[in-house]
């Protein structure tokens, strides 16, 4: 990149030799098609048009050289091929304003994009301060895993988690809020405030998630003066202690993988009861679930990042079938590796956010496993 290119921050698409050599190459199978076809209608005035191709690919020096190069060429030609002085001077005129322009646009859409970038940068670095890094360690379990909000995206979304050692156990929370921006990272960071304070302070499991309840309801309370639409959360709240059953409230969200003895499940936990939002629209009360969770045993969290992602031909993306496959022997960074067969399978980055969290027991003394 050149001087001019860094000073401004550009990102060409179009590589230097690229660029030259299609500028002499478009240049010349152009002229020279004009030269032997004879046509009455000459066709080299048509290059005006290259550097306004070239304003939607490449940088402002590369839009400005191709500039002055139609116009070298056009006058070229034209007295060349004997043209009139005066058509010869009102088509240079003509391609020497269209360049211009193709310059001035070139400009404001690399600006345009830098801005963009920004805006997508800032709103992931906010996403990601919301959670806290792992992995992350209670006198229960040990918990990794990865977190990839996604900023190629016009807006990054609202996955989240967050994990919680209280006197009553360990409490585990991943969900993902519905849409996509700063009000959905403002509704996580609702969530997420909500829970951090319920786990220590709530005895049951449903008291914690009834606080959620509560936290949404507020916050689309507010949304709605705002002009806000009001969103919901799906939500997979755990109560992790020292007995081999973990107790577990779905909010409409994926339920956990048992990864044991050489086999992965899907945790049974029933009907999943509705996201939180819309508790007022069931009668049904949400009721926790229990399941197995033995020592030695890994249990596998994610968002619909990884569930929903698809393959070029649109398969989903076949989460239990590969787990099944590395259950004998679980990978020591399940997470990556899930994160690296993910991409393999889709052949491109992440088009949603990704959360996968990993938990495993740690020992009576409270060292990680091995």
């Amino acid at each position: 990149m050149t001087d001019d290119g860094r000073r401004h921050g550009e990102r060409s698409r179009l590589s230097t030799p690229l660029f030259l050599a299609g500028l002499v190459l478009i240049s010349a199978a152009v002229i020279a098609l004009d030269v032997t076809t004879g046509t009455a209608v000459r066709l080299f005035p048509l290059l005006i048009f290259l550097p306004a191709i070239i304003s939607g690919v490449g940088a402002v020096w590369q839009t400005a050289v191709a500039s002055v190069w139609v116009v070298l060429v056009e006058v070229s030609t034209g007295v060349y091929l004997g043209g009139a002085t005066d058509d010869v001077l009102l088509a240079t005129g003509f391609t020497a304003l269209f360049g211009t322009v193709s310059v001035l646009w070139c400009r404001y859409r690399i600006r345009r994009d830098q801005e963009v970038r920004r805006l997508r940068s800032a709103a992931a670095a906010l996403q990601r301060l919301i959670v806290r890094p792992l992995p992350l360690r209670t006198a229960d379990v040990l918990v990794d895993g990865l977190y990839q909000p996604v900023e190629e995206d016009a807006m990054v979304g609202g996955d989240m988690y967050e994990v919680a050692a209280s006197r009553h156990g360990t409490r585990v929370l991943i969900a993902d809020v519905q849409g996509k921006g700063l009000p959905a990272i403002g509704t996580a960071l609702a969530v997420l405030g909500s829970f951090r304070e319920a786990a220590y302070r709530e005895r049951t499991l449903t008291g914690v998630v009834a606080a959620l309840e509560n936290s949404v309801v507020r916050q689309n309370f507010f949304a709605a003066q705002t002009g806000e639409p009001e969103r919901l959360v799906t939500a997979l709240v755990l109560d992790i202690g020292s007995e081999p059953v973990v107790e577990a409230i779905n909010c409409g969200h994926i339920a956990p993988y048992v990864i044991d003895g050489g086999d992965a499940r899907q945790a049974d936990l029933g009907e999943p009861a509705v996201p939180l939002g819309l508790a007022e629209l069931t009668p049904a009360p949400r009721r926790g679930a229990r399941f197995v969770f033995p020592p030695g045993a890994t249990l596998l969290l994610c968002t619909d990042g990884v569930t929903e992602a698809r393959d070029p031909r649109g398969a989903f993306y076949p989460l239990e079938r590969r787990l099944r496959a590395w259950a004998p022997e679980p990978p020591a960074d399940l997470a990556r590796t899930l994160d690296a067969d993910l991409r393999r399978f889709t052949r491109a980055a992440p088009r949603d956010d990704v959360a996968i969290l990993t938990l495993r027991r740690t020992d009576p003394a409270g060292r990680a496993p091995s």
